[in-house]
């Protein structure tokens, strides 16, 4: 399915397909992005609870700016809550990608990295593959349909996957539990359920996943809020709906992470592609 999305307001003007056949490997989920507009592309990067791949390709260029000033081009790799403080942008004109978002529980397996040597920056792919990131981009290249992309970037990942090491099941489960309760959920609780000390669990959880259990949670409910507050939904239904002590809370929670007000916030055109690519 392709769908545009997009202004002239520094978003683009954006193609965006997804898989009609249906992928079916765990913690794995991917979109098509093509920038079909005149101007110049400036996004500001919105965190998410996801590693994200970026497989650039096509004639035109792209490249991240992150807040210490560093240029990363090309396609990337963006750890667990990359764009924090909003001080992350994309920018470039006239490229196309493919994106996927792994669940930090397959990273290392998908990617040859695990989620907290990546510390929630962004790195170009070539760090991570090596040559075999250019190897890839020539496929994407040569890929005549976003279904082929499709299937290319997914006979990369899926064996990667089904082949790496795993997580140790207690955080799987502690993992699940907090996406489960979107972020709203007792940490200290979680170690008692798994039958770990709070010490074991916060000592591998952040090894294995990027994040201790409390940020990692914190963030979870930051994207659930944010994404109700760009449909439409409003802050103090929001803060009161989604774990927070009230609107106050919601506001500071926002601001650490993005940079900008829950209004703004809600208005980035980064969020504009999250129903047609994710599925809200």
């Amino acid at each position: 399915m392709r769908s545009a999305v997009g202004e002239g307001d520094g978003s683009g003007v954006w193609e965006v397909a997804v898989p009609e056949r249906r992928y079916r490997v765990a913690g794995f989920r991917m979109a098509g992005f093509r920038d079909c507009g005149a101007s110049a592309v400036d996004l500001k990067m919105i965190p998410q609870p996801t590693v994200m791949l970026a497989l650039g390709f096509g004639s035109g260029s792209h490249w991240v700016d992150d807040s210490g000033g560093r240029r990363v081009p090309g396609s990337v790799v963006a750890g667990l809550g990359a764009g924090s403080r909003g001080g992350v942008r994309v920018r470039g004109g006239g490229f196309s990608g493919v994106q996927v978002r792994l669940s930090p529980l397959v990273v290392r397996a998908a990617l040859g990295i695990a989620p907290a040597d990546l510390d929630g920056a962004v790195v170009a792919l070539d760090e991570v593959w090596g040559r075999e990131a250019a190897r890839i981009r020539e496929q994407l290249d040569a890929a005549s349909s976003w279904e082929q992309c499709f299937a290319l970037t997914y006979a990369l990942l899926a064996g990667r996957i089904a082949q790496g090491p795993c997580v140790d099941p207690e955080v799987g489960r502690v993992w699940r539990r907090i996406l489960a309760s979107r972020g709203v959920v007792r940490v200290e609780a979680l170690a008692a359920e798994v039958g770990w000390s709070r010490r074991r669990l916060w000592s591998r959880f952040q090894a294995q996943i990027g994040l201790p259990p409390k940020q990692a949670a914190n963030l979870v409910r930051f994207d659930h809020a944010v994404h109700r507050l760009a449909a439409g939904d409003g802050a103090a239904r929001v803060a009161a709906e989604s774990g927070y002590a009230d609107q106050s809370h919601l506001h500071r929670d926002v601001v650490a992470l993005t940079g900008a007000t829950p209004a703004a916030a809600a208005g980035e055109p980064w969020l504009d592609v999250d129903p047609l690519a994710w599925g809200g």
